[in-house]
């Protein structure tokens, strides 16, 4: 048994040794592929989803989120296997069945104790997730790793790791969901569509787009040197009053004819963000944010994929444009950046990557992820729906998370992190 404490936080958590949880029938065995959108993404995301009934306490906690989980991973088998590169060079899927990993631990407090999970503490939140020792990379992780942990007021927070090569957001919480049902008793809404062949790339290419998300920017601001202070991490929530006042400011200048949300407070955290690092006035930003490809597709991609059908979208402005024009400069460059994404555009991607096996650059980026749409909310192993749940932390330093917030989920969470001397701008900035 191993003790995970930290001296400065209160949260005491022990864990048990890891097992296997193989699939509870025969299940295919050979390789998986994985799409070029599969291939692009291959980082471990980490969530956790906290649980407490009025009615019911967490002694079978374990045993009934085990036994779901061997039960779930018939359908969906590939999460079973182990991650290994093909011929060519790519990722891609040994389906062993060897099953995911699971880990029981005990917290010496309550739920409530845990503190402030609305923004990213990789410290605290860190002990609710179980990580492989000695793992180097991604192909020493298994698919899938699962922590339950029970607090002393009988409530659990269910911990996962899993690798965002195998599901995006969507086809994630499709899983999960899933798995929640089949602890519940219940027929899957949603069962995997596992050929990812939809998705492949043409033989051969044809790239049609000039993919500046691949473009390697320089960084003449020197952000790198201001990434060196202290990381600060923040939430700041933006209730739909706020929302409202910021589409009303991108618009008030006529330039736009409208302006949804999302465009409004992406290109809002991206203007302050530029801000908030002093970037030089020549230099170049960049944008990127993933743009949900399944209705976009010709044909659309069926209900159930359970891979990535996302695409990265992009804008490149110079920090001077930005900051010397009005929001609806900034929301006009979002527009366009959603509107480029049609079939042809994405095709154009994934073939893109099988001729270059180029990855998206970060430098001097800003990567924004929308988590605000995904069912997280809806996830019920038999003791009601989640009191929390979201990300234990973000997977670089340049993305910003937006997450549903609220019980009407109609505020918005906007989760970062920034050196300590730009977060204190940046702040400053979010008093609107």
């Amino acid at each position: 048994m191993e003790s995970v404490s930290n001296s400065s936080s209160q949260l005491n958590v022990k864990q048990y040794e890891p097992t296997l949880v193989a699939p509870a029938e025969e299940t295919e065995k050979g390789l998986y592929f994985l799409t070029n959108l599969d291939q692009n993404i291959a980082v471990i995301v980490r969530t956790i989803y906290c649980f407490k009934s009025e009615s019911k306490g967490n002694e079978d906690a374990v045993k009934i989120i085990k036994d779901a989980l061997s039960k779930v991973l018939v359908p969906y088998y590939p999460v079973a296997g182990r991650l290994t590169i093909s011929t060519e060079g790519k990722l891609i899927v040994d389906c062993t069945g060897e099953g995911a990993v699971f880990v029981e631990a005990e917290a010496d407090c309550t739920i409530e104790e845990i503190g402030d999970t609305t923004k990213p503490d990789p410290v605290t939140l860190g002990k609710l997730v179980y990580d492989i020792p000695g793992a180097r990379n991604i192909l020493e992780m298994p698919l899938l790793v699962a922590q339950v942990t029970k607090f002393k007021c009988g409530g659990f927070v269910l911990g996962l790791c899993m690798n965002h090569c195998m599901h995006d957001g969507i086809a994630a919480m499709e899983f999960v969901n899933s798995w929640s049902e089949t602890a519940r008793g219940l027929p899957l809404k949603v069962p995997p569509v596992l050929d990812r062949s939809l998705l492949k790339a043409r033989n051969p290419p044809k790239i049609e787009y000039e993919h500046k998300e691949f473009a390697q920017i320089e960084d003449i601001s020197e952000t790198s040197e201001l990434y060196k202070e202290e990381m600060h991490y923040s939430s700041f929530c933006f209730d739909p009053e706020k929302l409202e006042q910021l589409k009303k400011k991108a618009m008030e200048d006529g330039v736009l004819e409208k302006c949804t949300t999302f465009e409004a407070l992406t290109a809002f955290v991206w203007k302050s963000r530029t801000q908030a690092l002093r970037m030089q006035p020549d230099q170049q930003t960049k944008l990127l944010f993933a743009v949900d490809g399944r209705s976009r597709f010709e044909p659309p991609i069926p209900k159930g994929y359970s891979g990535n059908a996302i695409v990265l979208t992009n804008s490149i402005c110079n920090a001077s444009e930005q900051l010397e024009n009005p929001l609806s400069f900034t929301v006009g460059l979002v527009q366009k950046a959603i509107n480029m994404i049609t079939d042809s555009y994405m095709r154009s991607a994934i073939d893109y990557f099988e001729a270059t096996r180029a990855r998206p650059s970060l430098s001097a980026t800003l990567l924004v992820t929308t988590w605000s749409r995904l069912s997280f909310h809806t996830v019920d192993f038999g003791w009601g729906e989640a009191l929390f749940s979201g990300p234990v932390a973000l997977p670089e330093k340049e993305v910003i998370l937006f997450l549903s917030h609220g019980k009407e989920r109609k505020s918005i969470n906007v989760l970062l992190g920034l050196p300590a001397s730009a977060m204190k701008i940046f702040e400053e900035l979010m008093q609107i």
